[in-house]
């Protein structure tokens, strides 16, 4: 139950920080709503109630003093009972008295001088009949009840004795809280909406961010990110682009050095490989050869490899199904069962000579560890296309999967070092498969063997 809440938070900047003033502004409107509204409720009485209470106060007063009540004091009309009349008890039981009344008759007794020993006070909601002539032609001649509220009041004079009186007046208001209710409300949406404001205007730069940071997977050129926002987070940005200059350059120091590297290293390889043609007998010859060969094409895949993320052939409408066609052509030449399986065309914006090494490494393998291949080119749907090669080989383990991609990952036994190869062969498809924009898939056939699926995006996004 505590994590319910948890899956209902917001998980975005924006949503997050609309939450918290949503709710710190909920409860600092609820208390100022609260603040004004109890200050008008006490106006409105006031308004209301206080003339009955001074005018309670006066008549008390002069009946404390012995003199008669005055003549509209005696009596109340409509009700055929005294306004004002002198007992031993109150009309009010303690337990219901109002204390806003309590204390408004005793500041009003003290203001006038009358020494009280108690006082209490109460409200009642009447509907009262008016049916006379004058209240008839006030009210358009219309009968019928009056909305109406009875003051009980009840003062205890020195002696012990209790002044008790009765008065109709106005009931509050009904709709004392709108105005404030609707002034808290709107204030509240409009610094709620100034706050959102200033959330999006950080947010917004802080997404952009976000997206050229997953972008860059160390290929091509850092993205750049236009600066904005305020200050701080606009110097994030520049900051980012920074780094991301450093790091293109780095790559593209990186890049001339391998290749430095690899000439160097060729050179001595040649050199080697013509001594090891004089050398004799013809056996441990032709196993130096076939060392000096191994270490040429391993040297190759890590070039390859280093190079993959920089590549800096452009991007191209190249029709899939005809290359992929092209490179088994390649393998029926040197004699490899390899097939091509009929379907139609595929096309879409690719590095060619990229994704021609990516599909002989991958054709290389099943023929290397299963003797055959076969090689499809399927439409993905959602604008996704993919290069598929299996073969009824050993397969790999599902634990290994995942782990065949990395760089000079070997398995045993089904993938021995005897078949020969760098290691490579996966990872540079993966590469490739990345700098595309696109992934590489493996998974074993229920009926046997590998499938490798290059994934591609038919726009080429990288």
């Amino acid at each position: 139950m505590k994590a319910f809440p948890r899956r209902l938070a917001p998980k975005s900047l924006i949503g997050q920080i609309a939450l918290v003033m949503a709710v710190a502004l909920l409860l600092a409107q609820a208390i100022n709503f609260s603040l004004i509204f109890t200050e008008r409720q006490r106006v409105s009485r006031a308004q209301i109630e206080g003339p009955a209470v001074a005018r309670f106060v006066l008549a008390a007063q002069r009946i404390a003093a012995g003199q008669p009540p005055r003549a509209h004091e005696a009596r109340f009309r409509p009700e055929r009972r005294r306004r004002f009349s002198l007992d031993p008890a109150s009309i009010i039981p303690a337990a219901r008295s109002d204390p806003w009344l309590v204390e408004r008759l005793r500041d009003d007794a003290s203001s006038n001088g009358l020494a009280i020993r108690d006082a209490r006070a109460l409200v009642e909601q009447v509907e009262f009949q008016r049916d006379d002539g004058e209240a008839n032609e006030r009210r358009g001649g219309r009968r019928g009840p009056i909305q109406l509220q009875r003051l009980l009041l009840s003062i205890q004079l020195g002696d012990g004795r209790w002044v008790n009186g009765r008065a109709l007046t106005a009931r509050p208001n009904p709709w004392l809280a709108l105005r404030p209710a609707v002034a808290t409300l709107l204030t509240y949406l409009i610094v709620l909406a100034a706050m959102l404001v200033v959330a999006i205007r950080i947010a917004r730069p802080l997404r952009d961010l976000t997206a050229a940071a997953q972008r860059f997977k160390g290929r091509g050129e850092a993205p750049y990110v236009a600066p904005r926002g305020p200050a701080d987070v606009s110097r994030a940005i520049e900051a980012f682009n920074a780094m991301g200059t450093r790091v293109s350059a780095m790559l593209d120091e990186k890049d001339r050095m391998l290749g430095a590297i690899g000439h160097d290293l060729r050179t001595p390889l040649a050199s080697l490989r013509i001594r090891a043609e004089s050398v004799e007998p013809a056996d441990e010859r032709a196993h130096m050869i076939a060392t000096i060969e191994e270490m040429t094409a391993m040297l190759d895949d890590t070039l390859a490899l280093a190079r993959s993320g920089r590549a800096v052939e452009p991007l191209r409408p190249i029709d899939v199904t005809a290359l992929a066609d092209a490179v088994v052509e390649e393998f029926h030449a040197f004699g490899a069962d390899v097939e091509m399986e009929a379907g139609e065309r595929q096309t879409g914006q690719i590095r060619p000579r990229l994704l021609r090494r990516a599909i002989r490494n991958l054709i290389e393998n099943a023929v290397k560890y299963a003797g055959a291949a076969r090689v499809a080119v399927r439409d993905r749907g959602s604008d996704e296309l993919a290069v598929e090669i299996a073969d009824d080989g050993p397969g790999i383990p599902e634990a290994e999967l995942a782990n065949v991609q990395e760089a000079f990952y070997r398995i045993e036994p089904s993938r021995s070092r005897e078949t020969g190869g760098s290691g490579l062969g996966l990872t540079l498809a993966r590469a490739a498969a990345q700098a595309h924009g696109g992934r590489l898939e493996l998974e074993n056939r229920p009926e046997g063997g590998l499938c490798a699926r290059l994934v591609i995006p038919r726009t080429g996004s990288a």
